[in-house]
């Protein structure tokens, strides 16, 4: 097992691969929108890390099918159906409680800002946020619960979400596994002794433009919120 050494192992998905395999690859999926609190842990690098170790993973807990794209679909679609069901758990609090998130007071691990960025974002991109959510870090976590707060469809909503989570995690997991595979075989480079490199990169990418928005976009007004009511559960 994964020795614990410090912080910044939070932040490294090869720990938790190494420390728990499959099932907290999956749990760590689920609680990100189930548990609302997984915005802080690794993501989209988790995933993509995940799809170069996808044969080692899946050969640990199940046996190895004896195809890399069987092993690599199997670990895909399992984390697709963890991500389903964690937006689902989310959606539901959501019609039910979120919107006394909205008097909450802040903590280490709930910010009120980040509900109310997931809200715009929402307003903003319609049923689309839904998919589109599942690409950004931190919007990801609140999405589903604005959608229950607003009450969105129920069956839009499972579309929406079966969609999402399908593109997100067959497209990270699989270009990890065949992108390691083609930098072995045509430039002789294994992917597994650049991961600092590669998280690195995968987080600016997905937290760049969050990042931007935030230091650079129109000043937003959230007291809007603050006594926003909103429908009781039907």
């Amino acid at each position: 097992m994964e020795d614990f050494n410090n912080w910044k192992d939070l932040l490294n998905p090869e720990f938790y691969i190494k420390l728990g395999g499959f099932w907290l690859i999956l749990f760590i999926i689920f609680a990100e929108t189930g548990l609302f609190v997984g915005f802080f842990l690794p993501g989209d690098s988790l995933l993509f890390v995940s799809g170069i170790y996808s044969i080692d993973i899946i050969r640990e807990t199940f046996g190895s099918t004896g195809s890399d794209f069987f092993d690599t679909f199997i670990l895909a679609s399992a984390v697709a159906i963890a991500a389903i069901i964690g937006n689902e758990v989310g959606y539901y609090f959501g019609r039910r409680a979120g919107s006394a998130l909205y008097k909450r007071p802040d903590t280490w691990l709930f910010k009120k800002k980040y509900l109310y960025q997931a809200h715009d974002f929402f307003e903003k991109n319609g049923a689309l946020a839904i998919i589109m959510a599942r690409f950004l870090p931190v919007v990801r976590t609140f999405a589903p619960i604005v959608a229950g707060i607003v009450k969105m469809d129920k069956k839009d909503f499972l579309r929406d979400n079966i969609i999402g989570a399908v593109l997100w995690s067959f497209l990270l997991i699989f270009a990890g596994h065949y992108l390691d595979k083609l930098f072995i075989d045509q430039f002789g480079i294994d992917l597994k002794k650049k991961l600092e490199l590669i998280i690195i990169v995968i987080v600016l990418i997905t937290t760049v433009p969050v990042i931007l928005k935030f230091l650079f976009g129109k000043k937003q007004d959230f007291s809007k919120y603050e006594n926003h009511k909103f429908d009781d559960e039907e």
